[in-house]
């Protein structure tokens, strides 16, 4: 029994010898680790002082050479290879190489614009989409035809016919009127939508009673959209209404304000300009 006792009593020392061993172990470890992190990094030389960083003074890159490479202008006249260049360039408007096609059509310029429009009606529609947004880069009114037609066009994909009245209006709202008033009864509310949208920018009286129709519209959405191109044309919100909730009896309602407006100012509009100070726009007025 005795040496059983001075056994675990070996046993306990032992162990606690090892805790202890271990404890100093860790300290030994803090300790040595924060010294190493105060210690420089480096060893300095005798007789010189301590190194610091500092920001050296900044010296411009000397100027170029040369102005660069000026980009090849387009030519004045084609030859019967660039026509035929240009036509085997149609299908690449689909494709890999897509964005290669659009860039050499814009090489070619004005030129392109009889392509592309021929492009506007190939089967492919990632073609015509992209002829689109060609002719949208080269900036040319003579392209708006072609673009109007695609825009009227029933059977055309809605994303390309909302496409080409968009162009069609940055190159020139003053021709797009007729569009506006053919798209704004279409059966598709997208198609209403654009067209009521894009009203906006366009700077003519004749377009407000074509506004003034879409504000009755059954879709809520395309009612909203034209009663806020009318108020940026005009400055005219109508009364506080609840449109978010409305039924196309209260829009239709509703409307007899703008008749009312409209027939009381057409004869003094010679165009569409803002007020002088413009209300606060419906939005801020609660009633959308």
């Amino acid at each position: 029994m005795i040496a059983m006792f001075h056994i675990r009593g070996i046993e306990k020392g032992v162990i606690m010898t090892k805790r202890i061993t271990v404890r100093l172990q860790a300290i030994y470890w803090v300790i040595g680790a924060f010294l190493l992190a105060s210690t420089p990094m480096w060893a300095e030389e005798p007789g010189t002082g301590r190194a610091f960083l500092t920001q050296m003074p900044y010296e411009s890159p000397p100027p170029p050479e040369s102005g660069g490479v000026k980009a090849t202008p387009s030519p004045e006249i084609l030859t019967t290879q660039d026509h035929e260049r240009l036509e085997a360039l149609i299908p690449l408007l689909e494709g890999k190489q897509e964005f290669w096609a659009m860039g050499e059509f814009v090489f070619f310029g004005k030129h392109s614009i009889p392509y592309l429009l021929k492009a506007l009606k190939v089967p492919a529609a990632r073609v015509r989409f992209n002829a689109v947004e060609t002719l949208s880069i080269l900036n040319d009114p003579s392209a708006i035809p072609g673009l109007l037609e695609v825009a009227m066009n029933p059977d055309e994909e809605t994303r390309i016919r909302s496409h080409a009245l968009r162009v069609a209006t940055r190159l020139d709202p003053n021709q797009v009127i007729p569009a506006i008033e053919v798209m704004v009864k279409d059966p598709n509310s997208t198609i209403r939508n654009t067209a009521v949208f894009e009203s906006r920018r366009v700077p003519r009286k004749e377009v407000l009673p074509v506004i003034i129709s879409a504000i009755s519209d059954p879709e809520q959405y395309v009612s909203i959209t034209a009663r806020d191109s009318f108020w940026i044309l005009t400055r005219f919100s109508g009364s506080i209404h609840d449109w978010e909730v409305s039924t196309p009896e209260d829009r239709k309602e509703w409307v007899k304000e703008w008749w009312a407006w409209w027939e009381e100012n057409k004869d003094k509009l010679s165009g569409t300009p803002p007020s002088a100070e413009p209300p606060r726009s419906p939005e801020d007025q609660n009633v959308s």
